[in-house]
């Protein structure tokens, strides 16, 4: 049923069977719409906030240039799993193959996603910190030059880990054939093999550590520092402007963290598979989803114009 190659000893399907959601047949269609609906949502608000950002000059800040970034990120999130999602939803489970190369592109797009989610945000942490702190030396701090070393230095680190992660990966031999998830990802694709992959899970716990307690210590230390200065000011307005500035990114900041740490507990402690699936999901869903939401009313400009369009409607 299978094809397969032999390559210098090396032995991989070239076609896999995913084994995806099992969802109840009268609740199909419910959950098609529902994706599609969201996925949608997803990609035209995104979209929308990034195209008035580039159009409007006033946005044309580094706060702003930095925060394009997370809605690109969150297209490809979702664009990498619930298209892919929806196709399944509605195929007999014994239909749902995906070939080796789309499973290992679909892998690699998947834990890119969840890995610029951190770096994005740690670079827009360290705008808020200069916006704050050192008030009197941001324009020079934020240069245009700067602004790009951030932006290439987030994408960069999370192309590069990412990388090597899936290439330990794609070394190894198969004799399985079925991908045990909905999507696929790094895990799924080491344990088609029968080989030791002590090294995959060493290097992906390692990954793993690394990216959360960089994510968490940089974000915990700055907001920590930021507090500190509010707490020694006296005034109103630094106080409030500290508030302002601060309090989107980190509603953003925790949601997307609390988001993606619940389908790592589960993948490490539940019994439920299924629940586990259904929290990835909802990785992909639930930040792109709020994320154009929070900060584009947050922004007076967007806000303004979304107000005015409802009025005129």
């Amino acid at each position: 049923m299978y094809s397969s190659q032999m390559d210098n000893q090396t032995f991989k399907y070239t076609v896999l069977l995913m084994e995806g959601l099992k969802i109840a047949p009268q609740s199909n269609h419910l959950a098609f719409i529902f994706l599609l609906i969201t996925y949608i949502f997803i990609t035209v608000f995104n979209i929308g906030v990034l195209i008035h950002i580039f159009s409007e000059k006033s946005l044309h800040e580094p706060m702003h240039i930095l925060f394009c970034h997370l809605p690109i990120n969150d297209v490809i999130g979702a664009t990498v799993v619930i298209p892919r999602v929806l196709k399944d939803v509605l195929s007999d489970p014994s239909t749902r193959y995906i070939t080796y190369v789309e499973c290992v592109s679909q892998a690699f797009f998947n834990h890119l996603y969840g890995t610029t989610s951190h770096t994005i945000l740690m670079i827009m942490t360290f705008d808020r910190y200069v916006a704050i702190c050192n008030p009197l030396r941001y324009s020079s701090i934020m240069s245009r030059k700067m602004v790009v070393k951030l932006s290439v230095g987030a994408w960069g680190v999370a192309l590069v880990l990412v990388g090597i992660l899936l290439g330990l990966t794609i070394r190894l031999s198969h004799c399985r054939s079925v991908i045990q998830n909905h999507i696929c990802d790094n895990a799924s694709l080491f344990k088609l093999s029968c080989e030791s992959v002590v090294i995959n899970n060493v290097y992906g716990l390692t990954f793993t550590v690394v990216l959360l307690t960089s994510s968490m210590g940089s974000v915990f230390i700055t907001y920590f520092r930021i507090a500190m200065i509010c707490i020694k000011s006296k005034s109103k307005a630094t106080n409030s402007k500290a508030i302002k500035t601060c309090s989107t990114h980190l509603t953003v900041y925790l949601i997307m963290l609390i988001s993606g740490l619940i389908p790592i507990v589960l993948h490490r402690l539940s019994e439920n598979p299924e629940g586990r699936k259904l929290a990835s999901i909802l990785f992909h869903v639930v930040s792109p989803t709020l994320n154009p939401i929070i900060y584009g009313l947050q922004a007076k400009v967007i806000r303004q114009k979304v107000f005015k369009l409802f009025t005129k409607k």
